[in-house]
């Protein structure tokens, strides 16, 4: 049924932007951080989306119209990369972290920025949950034109 594709597309983007809010609450809690576990500061990351496309070859399409199965789209994560924009240097001589000059270099970490993203990614979980229950309600309302 078509509309069990849109489903699919919806959860896609639903689990994708719980990924970003994940990652994105990870930024923040560790935009504190001087050291990890490679001896360098946090650095700042970002998830990567790409169109979920199991129609870009031709022998997916055979394969499918063989299978009569609908195409499904939507999106998924291609991989979380980290940011490679410099440090910021901070003067802080008692911090061990400090270099011979009494600079930390602090996590390219912007709190307000993280926020702004974590405010978009919200919306576009709500958008997506709204969509999911939209379809839900029309199959609803096509099952029960058929009783």
């Amino acid at each position: 049924m078509a509309f069990l594709s849109s489903l699919n597309i919806s959860g896609s983007a639903l689990t994708a932007q719980k990924l970003r809010m994940d990652v994105i609450a990870q930024n923040i809690s560790n935009a504190q951080t001087t050291r990890t576990e490679s001896g360098e500061p946090y650095r700042r990351k970002m998830v990567v989306f790409q169109e979920n496309d199991n129609q870009s070859k031709f022998e997916n399409i055979l394969t499918d119209a063989q299978e009569k199965t609908q195409y499904t789209g939507g999106v998924k994560v291609s991989g979380v990369v980290e940011d490679q924009s410099d440090l910021k240097p901070v003067y802080d001589p008692s911090n061990p972290d400090a270099n011979e000059n009494g600079y930390v270099m602090m996590p390219n970490v912007d709190t307000a920025k993280e926020m702004i993203d974590m405010i978009s990614s919200t919306r576009s979980y709500e958008a997506n949950v709204t969509a999911f229950n939209s379809i839900k309600a029309m199959a609803e309302k096509a099952l029960d034109i058929g009783r």
